[in-house]
């Protein structure tokens, strides 16, 4: 399973839909779906004696939460010796590594592994498991991760640093996800439709107090986000049309230049029609000064 997340994660990004895990890998012939085919957040497959993913959804009754370097996750109802619980509890005892799915949007989740269960408390009805980054040695075989960080030495500072990242991680995919699905997945300048070629750009950087909502941001492609962030784009509040630096739009170059950046010139802004999802006049209005400042 862990091979087969590297891999749609390599094609789709770290954010996968749920009918691709749901569909899940193939194991001698047969399809094994990567989390809970009816929605349940414990996933153990028949004939597996120990659970192989953990599930945090939208909207949950349940109360999994980041507490510190460690993730607190919910029991399945409120039996501690229920089925699915006995199956996270053998997983924990001994030292098996999941994977876990937390939804950042409706249909989409942020995919991590190898997850360890490390503690237990039944009076709480919780569970709780930390990241372990890639690299890491089972068996005498590496085993693949979604976080970097394997040359941290000592399985609790490196553990605490893997479930941070994580943490970081959702908070990022959860603002790249819900700017992405106000702008239907295209980008604002170019209308590019391809996902894995689109980012969430802040208006107002995050480094700078920018919030993480979706008046805050713009769904760009790789080369227009970079040349907004650059200066190299600007977005004048007046009609909210496209403009090029001056300087730029004097070069010669390739084609990229001409039709991906210069014949951008004079293009109005694609936007949501839902009022609160659209650019922040005060955001734009700020990047349109910072913009003229470089210019």
């Amino acid at each position: 399973m862990f091979l087969w997340l590297e891999q749609q994660v390599a094609t789709h990004g770290d954010v996968l839909n749920r009918s691709l895990l749901a569909r899940g890998f193939e194991l001698s012939g047969d399809l094994i779906p990567a989390l809970h085919p009816a929605g349940r957040g414990i996933w153990k497959p028949k004939g597996l004696e120990t659970a192989l993913s953990l599930t945090t959804a939208l909207g949950s009754p349940y109360s999994d939460h980041f507490d510190g370097d460690r993730l607190a996750y919910s029991y399945q109802g409120t039996n501690p010796h229920s089925s699915d619980n006995r199956a996270v509890r053998r997983a924990m005892e001994g030292g098996t590594p999941l994977a876990y799915f937390h939804a950042v949007e409706r249909g989409w989740y942020f995919a991590a592994w190898p997850l360890f269960v490390v503690g237990d408390e039944p009076g709480q009805l919780r569970f709780w498991a930390q990241m372990e980054p890639g690299g890491m040695l089972v068996g005498g075989a590496s085993m693949s991760g979604s976080m970097e960080g394997a040359m941290i030495t000592g399985d609790g500072p490196r553990r605490s640093y893997g479930t941070s990242q994580v943490k970081v991680r959702i908070h990022q995919r959860g603002f790249r996800e819900r700017v992405l699905q106000a702008y239907q997945s295209r980008c604002a300048m170019c209308r590019l439709k391809h996902r894995e070629l689109l980012d969430a750009a802040h208006i107002i950087p995050d480094s700078e107090g920018g919030e993480p909502v979706v008046s805050n941001g713009l769904a760009l492609c790789k080369i227009h986000h970079a040349a907004f962030d650059r200066r190299v784009i600007g977005i004048n509040p007046d009609g909210l049309r496209i403009e090029v630096r001056e300087d730029v739009l004097k070069e010669v170059d390739g084609p990229m230049l001409r039709h991906g950046i210069q014949d951008m010139n004079g293009q109005k802004l694609w936007v949501p029609r839902s009022a609160d999802k659209k650019p922040d006049p005060k955001a734009i209005a700020l990047q349109w000064s910072r913009f003229g400042e470089a210019g």
